[in-house]
């Protein structure tokens, strides 16, 4: 579904501060295996995880440090790069895949310590849950609802990994959660005169669900160790994705007009090296506009794109035009195109 496709005499909102944060304990591919190995037993092949993942490291979040923790962070260093006080922010969105409890929502902890007043709420949608309440906030500020918004992430998802698979089959259902890696990121939204968000586009193929995800902590499951783990198939949803294929991305770049080149960066969720590889294949992205972080930080969830955002929004002109591309389990898809003001 295609989501208000706004002409260029209409103002915009817009990105007007980055950033992002990494817990400093740092997991290597190796370590994490033989962790595996020594509460399991397993005989893993030597870097087996390293191998088929192209992932050498991940960020994992210290014992105190929650997913409120790496988004105030990243809140505090956004509101700081746009010389403004929480005070100044009249909405909060919290989004996220991780959340620091079943209720209340997150975006009251973040906000509490912020110190801010702003309506505050929580948007979660798997991996696209960032890009998500980054478009919640822009309609928001477009239709008068707010002035300044927040939006972070706090991605503890390293909270989720079986370390203890007692069979090889119960190793690969778990697979996939080897990869994750723990981010916070925030940005700062506001009305914009020129610039801004110029385009935005979902996809969704919710029949999907069923593929991964962590199961427990709602009225199915409410309780149980089992539930606590994120399960899915890995390759089951590549080949979902493939299968929806680019029309996503076809869609936008027809109606935008717009490129590759168009785009001074393309950032895009990546799981592992291989997955990343499989999209550059499928759709053309030249590898030289996007910003590779899963070999040293894994699957930060939805605090992917936040992260990859921050380690170029410094050197960004006026004019540069930057593409989010989401890709979520559920499963959902999601472009954005955002020009630099």
């Amino acid at each position: 579904m295609h989501i208000d496709h706004a002409d260029r005499t209409r103002r915009r909102a817009g990105i007007t501060a980055v950033a992002s944060c990494l817990p400093d304990r740092e997991v290597t591919s190796q370590a994490l295996q033989r962790r595996l190995i020594r509460s399991s037993g397993l005989p893993l092949p030597a870097r087996a995880i390293e191998r088929a993942t192209g992932i050498t490291s991940r960020r994992a979040a210290a014992a105190g440090e929650y997913a409120s923790t790496l988004a105030v962070r990243a809140a505090r260093t956004a509101l700081d790069r746009a010389q403004i006080a929480p005070c100044d922010v009249d909405l909060l969105v919290f989004a996220s895949a991780t959340r620091d409890m079943a209720e209340p929502a997150t975006a009251h902890i973040v906000q509490a310590e912020l110190g801010s007043r702003a309506h505050a709420l929580d948007v979660t949608n798997a991996c696209n849950s960032f890009v998500n309440g980054i478009d919640t906030a822009r309609a928001m500020i477009l239709a008068g609802r707010a002035h300044r918004a927040l939006v972070v992430t706090g991605e503890t998802p390293s909270r989720a990994v079986r370390h203890d698979p007692a069979t090889l089959d119960a190793f690969r259902e778990s697979f996939a959660g080897y990869t994750f890696g723990d981010a916070g990121a925030a940005v700062v939204l506001e009305a914009v005169e020129r610039g801004g968000i110029l385009d935005v586009d979902t996809e969704t193929h919710s029949e999907h669900w069923p593929v991964g995800g962590i199961m427990g902590g709602g009225s199915r499951h409410p309780r149980g160790d089992e539930h606590t783990y994120f399960r899915g198939d890995g390759s089951e949803l590549r080949e979902v994705f493939e299968k929806v294929g680019t029309s996503v991305l076809d869609r936008m770049r027809q109606r935008t007009g717009m490129e590759w080149g168009d785009f001074r960066h393309i950032l895009v969720h990546q799981v592992t090296v291989p997955y990343l590889d499989r999209f550059v294949e499928l759709t053309g992205v030249p590898r030289d506009r996007l910003v590779v972080t899963v070999p040293e930080l894994g699957n930060m969830a939805s605090a992917t794109l936040g992260v990859q955002l921050d380690r170029v929004h410094a050197g960004l002109r006026s004019g540069d035009r930057v593409l989010f591309v989401g890709l979520g389990g559920g499963v959902s898809l999601m472009t954005i195109v955002w020009e630099k003001a």
